[in-house]
């Protein structure tokens, strides 16, 4: 059974493996409340994964790791359990989906784990997981649905009763739960006070549809940015726990997640992952009570895809207002984009990208339309600009 004291166990297993990761002060990510940020996106492997990994492994009898474990994952578990099976002596195999990132593969390798690729999905990859298990005799490492790893993940809110002991709240990523359940029951055993909310992305909400409906409940498809999360189905133990110790559970979008990456790398200058950044959403967006609070956003990972990485920044951009498209309806007489680009450029909007045509069928004979792409300081900027245009004579269109 998890325990208060099993939790302390994995802290003294861990010490000597694991970084105990800074917590930062971050007052501009909601101006209203009091937000530090506590980086386990620093964490070796690049998240919070190798803490449950290497204790659950710490727990194998002699015969258990002279046969060698088996996980599935993507991501941050594989990588989590390799190097964590690597210090322990212990043989390890992952089974991934052939499709996913090279990137992902090759650091998964790296920390010494034999990779074995599986043709189709996830789940496909799973089951080829629980195969060898039953053939090799190996042992199977689960992401979130073990009392050991929930042991080794509760070690951050340890970390964090000694390191903010006047929060007032944290806020976790949900994937399958592990994490959330680990910190929450080691916070809630210490300060029943301290609230504990958990995030997921809207796209892949199963936990908070299976605590909303007092019952586990499985998706039948989940889609978001925040792949670290994206799980179809809670644990069992751990959907338990989350009923039991986390004040309550919100959802984010895909662009809330975006701002909050960019937020983060502008301001703080660090790089996390979707997943990781979910919590600092939910603070952006006061999607939880945190105004004149002060409260810990968990970023739970920072090993985002660098492919992806343009999008979000520019998904990001959009979200806040600081990049925007303009429609312009203009005559076709010369002086026109002159007068349309020295409005902008008074009021301070940066032009990235223009694009002129003359009109189509069905339009004015000596109508254009001009499309221009701005970067922008904000919302009112945007708008400030917009009212500018229209009072010079200028008709903008939503096409």
């Amino acid at each position: 059974m998890l325990s208060l004291d099993k939790v302390y166990h994995a802290k003294y297993i861990l010490k000597q493996v694991i970084r105990e990761t800074d917590v930062i002060h971050a007052p501009k990510i909601n101006p209203e409340s009091n937000i530090w940020l506590k980086t386990e996106n620093l964490q070796i492997t690049g998240s919070f994964k190798v803490r449950g990994a290497y204790y659950k492994m710490s727990c194998l009898s002699d015969e258990e790791k002279a046969k060698g474990v088996i996980a599935c994952s993507a991501g941050n578990h594989a990588q989590g359990v390799a190097l964590a099976a690597a210090r322990n002596g212990i043989k390890s195999v992952i089974c991934l989906p052939d499709g996913a990132p090279i990137s992902k593969v090759e650091a998964t390798k790296s920390y010494g784990a034999e990779v074995c690729l599986v043709n189709g999905v996830y789940d496909d990859a799973y089951a080829e997981a629980l195969r060898q298990r039953d053939e090799y005799g190996y042992t199977f490492i689960h992401p979130f649905d073990d009392e050991n790893v929930i042991a080794g993940q509760g070690t951050i809110g340890l970390e964090l009763i000694e390191q903010i002991p006047d929060m007032d709240a944290v806020i976790v990523p949900i994937g399958g739960g592990g994490l959330i359940s680990g910190v929450a029951f080691a916070i809630k055993s210490l300060n029943p006070n301290i609230k504990v909310y958990g995030v997921q992305a809207a796209g892949a909400p199963s936990m908070f549809n299976s605590i909303r409906d007092n019952q586990i409940e499985t998706l039948e498809s989940v889609s978001t940015i925040a792949d670290g999360i994206a799980v179809k189905e809670p644990g069992e133990n751990t959907f338990k726990l989350i009923s039991e110790y986390v004040d309550e559970i919100v959802t984010v979008t895909d662009d809330e997640i975006s701002a909050a990456i960019l937020a983060l790398m502008e301001q703080q200058k660090l790089v996390t992952e979707g997943a990781g950044a979910v919590p600092v959403a939910a603070a952006m967006f006061n999607k939880v009570p945190v105004k004149g609070k002060k409260v810990v956003c968990l970023l739970s990972g920072g090993n985002i895809d660098v492919t992806i990485l343009s999008r979000v920044i520019k998904r990001g951009l959009l979200m806040t207002g600081r990049n925007s498209t303009l429609n312009i309806e203009l005559i076709d007489k010369p002086g026109q984009l002159m007068d349309v680009s020295k409005i902008i450029a008074d009021l301070g909007g940066n032009v990235i990208s223009i694009h002129h045509e003359r009109a189509n069928e069905g339009s004015a004979v000596n109508g254009c339309y001009l499309r221009i792409v701005l970067e922008t300081r904000n919302y009112e900027h945007i708008e400030q600009i917009k009212n500018a245009l229209k009072s010079n004579g200028f008709k903008i269109t939503n096409d």
